[in-house]
């Protein structure tokens, strides 16, 4: 018989109240019993939900590993509270890695610095750098501080698969693999934080995020890399998470395609069942493919943040059809593209 489902705690912060409701601390509260004694809590953030521990308990953080089926080569981000919890778990703090942090913290911005003596190697998949962010997920920070633990805190769902922006994707996901759900409604991003290497000069994009190249360039008054290929060797240590070339992909087949009203068509000629994201709703022929019964179109925003925050609950939705494949189409080129363009490639390798 296997352990018993997480509960699932409603945390409501009303905009215009200065404390949360006393129901919601209460939740809080519960959360950090958890993670003190090495649990697993998933938390939400404004970018997606997260599966968070103890960053610096070594056999609590081996707990999300085996809960996700995670690789030990690919490291966790670390979220705190504010800047002086992350300078505590630094080695050094660049430069570089203050400017961002001024201006872009709290938000869906990861600095990669050189690691202190306290993080253990399972964060950092053993590598000399740590990843760290303060969310702007108000509850989530109100936790960390609350409780004082620094949260490793990957996307709470099974490795490779798509991220959670909501509760119910995490308990769909993951089940009884996680202790206790904090459901602080959908996540406003929708994709994974911006990540940044701070230890280079000038410093590299590790992974493209909510925040574009041209928005960390104004924070830090100079230049910006864009970020390497994917890495070549699976097994080596990576410096960010969501390195690896297939990532963030639903059960269901994924094909990104320029092509796409082609490629819908003819696999709606060859009987197959498709799911089809498209922002071409208005297009005659989209609207002559929709009568077909095997095909699910989901409509989708074409301002690069709304798909953004669209994309992975529309993958999840999709992928509960039982569908024999699932179409996107190509998004734009441009910047404000890159992090929809990357996801969805490592979706479709």
């Amino acid at each position: 018989m296997g352990r018993p489902l997480p509960d699932v705690l409603r945390v409501d912060w009303p905009a215009n109240t200065a404390e949360p409701p006393a129901a919601t601390l209460a939740a809080l509260d519960r959360a950090t019993e958890v993670l003190r004694t090495g649990g697993r809590v998933a938390i939400p953030t404004e970018t997606v939900y997260g599966l968070a521990a103890d960053a610096l308990d070594e056999f609590a953080v081996d707990g999300i590993f085996r809960a996700k089926g995670r690789p030990a080569t690919n490291p966790l981000i670390v979220h705190v509270a504010d800047v002086a919890m992350a300078k505590s778990l630094a080695a050094s703090w660049p430069e570089a890695a203050g400017r961002l942090a001024a201006a872009l913290w709290p938000g869906p911005l990861t600095v990669v610095v050189p690691r202190g003596p306290d993080v253990p190697d399972i964060v950092t998949a053993g590598g000399p750098t740590v990843a760290l962010r303060c969310p702007a997920h108000r509850l989530t920070r109100l936790l960390i501080a609350r409780s004082g633990i620094p949260l490793a805190a990957p996307s709470a769902n099974r490795s490779e698969r798509v991220s959670p922006t909501t509760a119910h994707h995490v308990l769909e996901g993951l089940g009884d693999r996680v202790d206790l759900i904090l459901d602080g409604g959908p996540c406003t991003q929708g994709i994974e934080s911006t990540v940044v290497d701070c230890t280079v000069t000038p410093p590299r994009i590790l992974r493209p995020g909510p925040l574009p190249r041209r928005r960390l360039e104004e924070a830090l008054g100079g230049p910006v890399l864009g970020p390497d290929a994917p890495a070549g060797v699976a097994d080596a240590p990576a410096r960010s998470p969501g390195a690896r070339a297939r990532h963030y992909a639903p059960r269901t087949r994924l094909e990104l395609r320029g092509d796409a009203v082609a490629r819908v068509d003819e696999l709606l000629r060859q009987g197959r069942r498709v799911g089809w994201l498209t922002t071409q709703v208005a297009e005659p022929a989209v609207r002559t493919l929709a009568a077909n019964r095997d095909l699910v179109i989901v409509p989708m925003p074409d301002e690069p943040g709304a798909f953004a925050a669209a994309l992975y609950a529309a993958l999840h939705a999709l992928d509960r059809r039982e569908l024999d494949r699932i179409v996107v189409d190509e998004p734009p080129s441009g910047e404000e593209w890159h992090a929809i363009r990357d996801r969805l490639t490592r979706a479709a390798t």
